[in-house]
C-alpha cells in the first residue's frame, strides 16, 4: 500500500518540483509568471467592471480585488521558489527608536522624490499638450464629503495600493526583471525604468495625463527602491503619505 501511493503521487512531485526548477532557472518561465500576474488582473477588471456610471465604488472594488489577484500570484511564485518576503526586502533588524526614526526620515525624503517625479511628469505633459490638465480622478468622486466612505477606502487603498502596489510593481517586477539578465548598474537602470511604465500603463484609468504622471512617479521609486538595498518598507510608508493626500483631496472634491 506504501508503495503504490508513492508511485500514485510521484508525478505529481515531479512536476512540483520540476515547476520550482524552472521558476528559479528558466528565464521564459520568468516572463511567463510576468505576464500571468498582469493578465490575471487585467481580464478580471475586463469581466467585473461596469460601465454604470453609478458604479464607481464598485468599480473601486473590482480594482482592488485585481489587486489582490495580484498579490496572491506573486506569493505562489514566491513559495514555489522556496523563498519568502524577505526575498523582496520586507525583513528589518530589530526595532529600535533609532532604527524607527531612520526609517521615517527615509520615507519622507523617498515621498518628497515620488511627489518630484509626480510634479515633472505633470509638466512635461504640460508643455506637450499646452494644457495644464489634471488627471481624471472621477472614479472616486463617491469620496467628496463622505467621511465615512474616505476612511473605508483609506483602509482599502493601504493594502491593496500603498502596500500592493509596493510590491507588485517595485519588489516583484524589478526582481524578476532583473533575473532576466538585467543584474548590471545598467541592466538595473533598464529594469526600472521597464518597471515606471508598466507602473504607469497600470492607470490607464487616468488618462492620459495619469499614466505620465505615475510612471514619473515609479520612476523615482523604483531608483529609491535600488538605492535602498530594497528596504521596502520606506516606499510603502511614503507611498502611503501620496495616497493619504490623494484621497483627502477627493474627499474636499
Amino acid at each position: 500500500m506504501q508503495l503504490k501511493h508513492h508511485s500514485k503521487n510521484q508525478p505529481r512531485n515531479g512536476f512540483y518540483i520540476q515547476l520550482c526548477h524552472q521558476l528559479k532557472t528558466n528565464k521564459l518561465a520568468k516572463i511567463i509568471e510576468i505576464i500571468v500576474v498582469f493578465l490575471a488582473a487585467f481580464l478580471f477588471i475586463i469581466v467585473f467592471s461596469s460601465n454604470e456610471d453609478s458604479d464607481l465604488l464598485y468599480n473601486q472594488a473590482v480594482i482592488w480585488f485585481a489587486n489582490i489577484i495580484m498579490l496572491s500570484i506573486v506569493f505562489i511564485g514566491l513559495k514555489l521558489r522556496g523563498e519568502n518576503l524577505i526575498h523582496f526586502g520586507f525583513g528589518f533588524k530589530k526595532f529600535s527608536w533609532k532604527f524607527g526614526l531612520k526609517t521615517f526620515f527615509q520615507s519622507i525624503i523617498v515621498f518628497i522624490l515620488a511627489l518630484a517625479g509626480f510634479i515633472v511628469g505633470s509638466i512635461i505633459m504640460a508643455n506637450i499638450t499646452g494644457i495644464p490638465e489634471s488627471s481624471d480622478m472621477s472614479n472616486y468622486d463617491y469620496l467628496k464629503d463622505n467621511i465615512w466612505m474616505l476612511f473605508l477606502t483609506l483602509g482599502g487603498v493601504y493594502i491593496v495600493s500603498s502596500i500592493g502596489e509596493e510590491v507588485i510593481y517595485r519588489a516583484f517586477l524589478i526582481n524578476r526583471i532583473s533575473e532576466l539578465g538585467l543584474s548590471t548598474k545598467t541592466g538595473k537602470v533598464i529594469t526600472v525604468i521597464i518597471s515606471a511604465i508598466i507602473f504607469g500603463l497600470a492607470h490607464y484609468s487616468w488618462g492620459l495625463m495619469g499614466i505620465v504622471q505615475t510612471g514619473f512617479m515609479g520612476l523615482a521609486l523604483g531608483f529609491c527602491y535600488i538605492f535602498l538595498k530594497r528596504r521596502i518598507w520606506v516606499l510603502i510608508f511614503a507611498h502611503a503619505y501620496m495616497d493619504t493626500i490623494l484621497m483627502l483631496q477627493m474627499y474636499f472634491g
